[in-house]
């Protein structure tokens, strides 16, 4: 089948050319008015809405967060002991939230909920916490920390996606602030795209794992910012590299997911990555392939289950949960005539993680509330204000 279907949509692509379409018990969660609304409503299936006063307690996560410079995991290659130091000194952006790419995340969902929210109560404290991260003077610290011989492969490629998701976040931010912080950040968006060029031609083969060099997760998020900010040429070198590595793959064998410590499911990545990159009709042909059980009307999808949420690992399935409602409701979003049923399952996978957001033990509550503002975002209703 892939065969006949690879000379197809070679001629689709010219028809189409142009178109883009504390112990070891878990932790009971801390619920409240609004968390306990907001599940109840997407048990109900009913529309998802992030409502302010939802966005303030998020906005909360990220702004504890980013001056939070311990505990610290610092995924660091030393070159000698003299390339030691202190986090807020080899990273004087993105020291914060225990890692690196969940700093970087963390000042995203910032400029996102305040995008979304103009009137967050904490609007002033966190557009000035963004306006000293992400100063000239400390985007060239990082960059000097990239530009280190033994850091060429330094957070490739999850935290280059983020990089870039950021980019793009403050890119479109119709705010002076915005554009400043843009144009601050650019040096380091400029060589994270030449760190993707270099690489992506001597990567053989994809990455297929639920954790972070998960290479369709990477390629998603990228190929959106060289839509946005028109790199052709990125966008290009992406869309190459996916169709092939993906293009011939059939029967993703989704029945061996979830993997205990997965926060990114690797069949429904690489489906988020193809829904971007082929046009409506060699998309449909490809997922009769690889997943066609995502155009059944009763699809379904049991939950990922926390035994503890104090471990850093265990608690990734909550952000599974979230990362695997995006993509579906992207998916339905987009073609709503084949997969608008998969917003219910979202609407579950949300349901049963957002309670435990916030309120968490800082093991998900540094991170935890990225993806669930991403997955909310990507539902596609507009924010009650």
């Amino acid at each position: 089948m892939k065969r006949l279907f690879a000379a197809i949509f070679c001629l689709a692509i010219i028809a189409c050319k142009g178109d883009k379409s504390q112990d070891n018990q878990p932790k009971e969660p801390k619920t409240d008015s609004i968390t306990e609304d907001i599940t109840k409503s997407f048990m109900e299936v009913d529309p998802i809405v992030l409502t302010l006063a939802e966005a303030n307690k998020l906005a909360e996560l990220p702004l504890n967060c980013i001056d939070t410079e311990y505990p610290n995991k610092l995924g660091q290659t030393l070159e000698n002991k003299e390339a030691m130091g202190e986090p807020h000194e080899l990273h004087p952006a993105f020291y914060g939230c225990f890692d690196w790419h969940s700093s970087v995340h963390a000042h995203w969902s910032l400029v996102s909920l305040l995008k979304q929210f103009p009137d967050l109560e904490k609007k002033e404290a966190i557009r000035e916490a963004l306006k000293q991260s992400l100063s000239a003077e400390n985007i060239q610290g990082e960059l000097e920390y990239f530009n280190r011989k033994e850091s060429t492969s330094f957070e490739r490629t999850y935290g280059w996606a983020w990089l870039l998701k950021l980019a793009e976040e403050l890119e479109t931010w119709e705010d002076p602030l915005g554009q400043e912080l843009a144009e601050n950040l650019k040096p380091l968006t400029n060589l994270i795209i030449e760190r993707y060029m270099e690489f992506l031609p001597k990567l053989n083969y994809p990455i297929r794992v639920g954790e972070h060099t998960n290479t369709a997760f990477g390629l998603g998020f990228a190929y959106d910012y060289a839509v946005t900010s028109g790199r052709t040429e990125f966008e290009e070198a992406i869309k190459k590299r996916t169709q092939q590595f993906y293009l011939q793959d059939d029967d993703c064998p989704m029945g061996w997911e979830p993997s205990g410590y997965d926060f990114i499911s690797p069949c429904l990545a690489e489906v988020d990555i193809m829904r971007r990159v082929l046009p409506k009709n060699a998309f449909s042909m490809w997922i009769d392939d690889f997943m066609p059980q995502l155009k059944n009307e009763d699809f379904s999808l049991e939950v990922g289950e926390v035994s503890d949420r104090t471990d850093g690992k265990l608690v990734h399935l909550d952000g599974l949960n979230f990362s695997r409602a995006w993509i579906f409701y992207s998916l339905a979003n987009q073609y709503p005539e084949q997969f608008g049923h998969l917003k219910s399952v979202a609407n579950e996978h949300v349901a049963h993680s957002f309670p435990n957001v916030v309120g968490d033990s800082y093991e998900g509550g540094h991170w935890l509330g990225t993806f669930a503002i991403y997955a909310l975002q990507q539902a596609g209703n507009k924010p009650a204000k």
